[in-house]
């Protein structure tokens, strides 16, 4: 008789920063009741154009959707929501979150036109849900959000800690202090199995608490003479009150400045939080206030080039305008791949004889994830089996291993997006098959698979530029001078002479072809291609995408 199992696959978060999308399910092999732990976003780079979101693939999921009992989210990341609202209409199922996370997932769908409210429960701190062989409980942690949570996963086979993100925060200012107590009555209860993040696990000591960021952050301000702008990420509510606090104590009026800073104050707000804070005034009015009494407090805290700093330094900005002396700090981390962007901002700071402050000289800033020392008090805390670590790259996730045998965790279990995890039954948890896994873009507002023929054609236009050439046939089958036009290849190699030479090969190849044949023409069209590819590419070394159309008058 087949025994019940208990099974984890992460779709995404493993191997990488962000994207986390992670399953678990329990049942027999060929009856099983699946959740979904968070289904969120990554960022694109450069060398994707056109493309802004990367989100996991949900085929191996979606085709187990009847047996799907909900989505259950731990906070209100990006990488942990941000593509809820464009798997969810394929699945319909139910999602978990608590409030705060819950109005933020709200807005997204509204941006969708589609209301989620009937199939959104919300879930107080601390609460408790049961999902079918699945009861789970929220566990308030430390973040760099507000209410993240872990997940105390109880099945028929253990118990399941699902760490998501977080770090051990003495003082987070704004939230619930970790339940230390919580997970130490869960460490009782015999943890199977620990998924935890890893993104910090080169770091020694401690991440560091918002308290002191804060008493920093003072410090600094109090020392400006003139305008102060900070950016941070919008989701940090706790640096949002900072800020407020900075403006307060020096006598200083604050702006809000970008839509997303806009959106997390109100969602903040009417969620409870941020009620002891002076009264935010508009950014056109603030420009109209002493230089000494206005602080901004901005989006854009990575360079993005539709973030407020950006607009701001870059003068196109219509409320908020900077002169020499002003000081910009940067009260973040510089996300990697997000390098080369952000220091292209900074020298353009520096150029307009602006003062800037960042993490590298300064203390502004503390991360939001486990450093070693928060681990070894989560390790002692929850006493888990086996450690599984996700949300880190593969050498975060295989330090995090070292680590974990370093504090003597009996077992430990490398894993990467798509393995399908044998938790229960067995003497340990062991990888036994692979699930289908990739990523899927936004492309504009469409879901596309990341081998798509429109993004494989966009990279090619991109690097090699694009050529278009029309072949006019008359009625009596007689063949006009083609018409070529080109887009991106290096013009001062294309010379009138260059072209002629052209519109003459492309002549005498369609004299080899009869335009009455549907074969032909489609073998004519292929020749064409290929010779005018290899033509352009003997000149400028570019070889262009192409596309040959015949037009019959």
């Amino acid at each position: 008789m087949k025994k019940d199992q208990l099974i984890f696959c992460p779709l995404g978060g493993s191997g990488e920063i962000g994207m986390n999308m992670n399953l678990y399910a329990y049942g027999k092999e060929d009856d099983q009741k699946w959740i979904i732990v968070d289904m969120g976003v990554t960022f694109a780079d450069d060398s994707i154009p056109g493309i802004d979101l990367i989100y996991p693939d949900p085929g191996f999921i979606l085709e187990k959707k009847n047996d799907l009992l909900g989505i259950v989210l731990t906070h209100a990341h990006e990488d942990h929501i941000g593509s809820v609202a464009h798997i969810w209409p394929d699945l319909k199922c139910k999602i978990y979150a608590t409030p705060f996370t819950a109005i933020l997932l709200k807005e997204k769908f509204n941006e969708k036109k589609i209301d989620i409210t009937k199939y959104l429960e919300i879930v107080q701190l601390n609460g408790k849900i049961n999902l079918g062989p699945f009861e789970i409980d929220f566990v308030t942690l430390t973040h760099s959000i507000l209410e993240p949570n872990g997940l105390s996963i109880k099945t028929p086979a253990g118990l399941i800690l699902h760490t998501g993100d977080w770090k051990i925060d003495p003082n987070p200012l704004i939230g619930e202090n970790i339940d230390e107590k919580k997970l130490r009555e869960i460490g009782n209860n015999n943890v199977i199995a620990m998924i935890c993040d890893s993104t910090n696990v080169f770091s020694p000591g401690r991440a560091g608490s918002e308290l002191e960021v804060r008493e920093s952050l003072l410090k600094i301000i109090e020392k400006k003479k003139k305008r102060v702008v900070v950016t941070s990420f919008a989701s940090n509510v706790a640096r949002m009150e900072s800020i407020f606090y900075c403006a307060k104590k020096t006598n200083r009026q604050i702006a809000l400045v970008g839509r997303s800073m806009h959106r997390i104050y109100r969602a903040a707000k009417q969620c409870g939080y941020l009620k002891n804070i002076i009264e935010p005034i508009e950014p056109k009015k603030a420009g109209k206030i002493s230089k000494d009494k206005i602080i901004y407090l901005c989006t854009g805290s990575q360079g993005e080039p539709m973030g407020a700093m950006n607009r701001i330094i870059k003068g196109s900005h219509p409320d908020v305008q900077l002169e020499s002396g002003d000081t910009i700090i940067f009260s973040s981390k510089i996300i990697p791949g997000n390098e080369k962007k952000l220091y292209q901002l900074h020298n353009e700071i520096v150029k307009n004889n602006l003062e800037i402050i960042t993490e590298e000289n300064a203390f502004v800033h503390v991360s939001g994830h486990p450093n070693r020392d928060d681990l070894k008090d989560m390790y002692k805390w929850v006493k888990p089996k086996c450690i599984i670590p996700v949300h880190g790259e593969h050498r975060h996730m295989i330090e995090h291993i070292n680590f974990a045998k370093e504090m003597q965790i009996p077992q430990t279990l490398l894993v990467q997006n798509g393995d399908i995890i044998k938790i229960f039954p067995g003497n340990e948890p062991q990888i036994i098959d692979k699930a289908p896994s990739g990523r899927m873009y936004l492309d504009g507002s469409i879901g596309v698979y990341e081998d798509s023929q429109s993004v494989k054609d966009r990279k090619n236009l991109s690097i090699n530029g694009y050529l278009e050439v029309t072949i006019i046939v008359a009625n009596n089958g007689k063949i006009k001078r083609p018409v070529i036009s080109y887009k991106g290849i290096p013009e001062n190699q294309i010379s009138e002479t260059f072209i002629f030479d052209m519109e003459d090969e492309i002549s005498n190849i369609c004299r080899t072809f009869s335009l009455q044949s549907k074969n032909q023409e489609k073998n004519l069209i292929e020749t064409l291609k290929q010779n005018c590819k290899r033509i352009v590419k003997s000149r400028t070394g570019k070889k262009p995408f192409t596309n040959i159309n015949i037009a019959r008058i």
